[in-house]
């Protein structure tokens, strides 16, 4: 506890995507446009599903789930990095870094969760239709989403604590646009030790489990697929499935590209932008994803729209 007292860093500075003055303003307008549409696409789909009476079916409670996360993991950073857009010096209190780590890490953790409890739910629904409202009950569903939660808040009290424990003496300039945990390491001068096992044993667990889940359930799903007869019924079933497998395919390739490539390989400049992508862009697309690509969504979104229409009409007419 002495180590902690002795701390003289009392704020640190984001050093954020770019520091070329041409590029702060159209970076700018481009991150206030994506933040808007994440927040309107993620918010948009948990009021439609909460709405739509035949949107109450598990996969759309887990998707709405998805969608609260990735609307809570962009707010944790997107709005802090615009200020560096227009401040010389975006300064962030400790208390406030380490907030923003510990919220980050809680909704990353949770998004692998999830997305591997919705590919576990493709699985159900394929291979055992029957039983699926059985199997996926709303209790289940439940426990799944507070399983997925726990397991983010968990881990990220585990690094969260650790990280609190070092000591920050003179560099306080973060190389990044929000505190993430690797360039927070990088400034302290006590042992990372205990941090980098934590990395490397927790972190490698988040990111299997929900992996081996997501691939076993695949694996499962397409021995289904293959067995269904009819040609028609092999493109309904992968078409409920299409959606989720490109989510997956953008969020774990992106952070693939981002820890998965050696530092001498991925240059700063280049890290930051992979980040950029699983941070920022993906809870953006998401939404889109699964609204472009479900029939369902749609015709919800349209029964929605003529709905709110028809009352409105009758309130201008009394």
């Amino acid at each position: 506890m002495e180590e902690v007292n002795q701390t003289t860093v009392t704020e640190f500075i984001l050093d954020g995507l770019t520091k070329n003055p041409e590029l702060q303003l159209p970076l700018l307008l481009i991150f206030v446009g994506v933040y808007l549409v994440t927040v309107v696409g993620n918010m948009g789909m948990i009021i439609l599903i909460l709405f739509s009476s035949q949107l109450h079916t598990p996969m759309y409670y887990l998707l709405s789930s998805l969608s609260f996360i990735d609307c809570c993991q962009s707010t944790s950073i997107t709005p802090k990095m615009l200020m560096n857009f227009v401040t010389d010096k975006n300064v962030i209190p400790y208390p406030e870094c380490m907030a923003q780590f510990y919220f980050f890490c809680v909704f990353a953790v949770a998004e692998c969760y999830m997305l591997a409890v919705m590919a576990y739910d493709r699985y159900v629904a394929i291979s055992n239709p029957l039983l699926y409202n059985v199997t996926m009950s709303y209790q289940v569903c439940l426990w799944m989403i507070a399983w997925v939660f726990g397991m983010g808040f968990l881990s990220a009290t585990a690094f969260t604590f650790f990280l609190i424990r070092l000591l920050f003496c003179k560099a306080n300039i973060i190389r990044h646009y929000f505190c993430d945990l690797f360039p927070l390491l990088e400034l302290s001068c006590s042992s990372t030790f205990i941090n980098d096992v934590l990395v490397w044993s927790l972190g490698s667990f988040n990111i299997l489990i929900p992996a081996i889940t997501i691939l076993s359930s695949y694996i499962f799903i397409i021995v289904s697929i293959l067995n269904i007869h009819s040609t028609g019924g092999r493109l309904k079933a992968f078409g409920t499935c299409s959606s989720h497998i490109l989510a997956v395919a953008i969020f774990y390739g992106s952070l693939a590209f981002m820890y998965l490539q050696p530092s001498s390989v991925s240059p700063l400049g280049q890290s930051k932008l992979s980040s950029v992508f699983y941070t920022i862009v993906v809870p953006m697309l998401n939404p889109m994803i699964y609204s472009l690509r479900n029939k369902d969504v749609k015709i919800a979104l349209k029964k929605l729209i003529q709905k709110v229409s028809f009352h409105s009409s009758k309130n201008d007419f009394h």
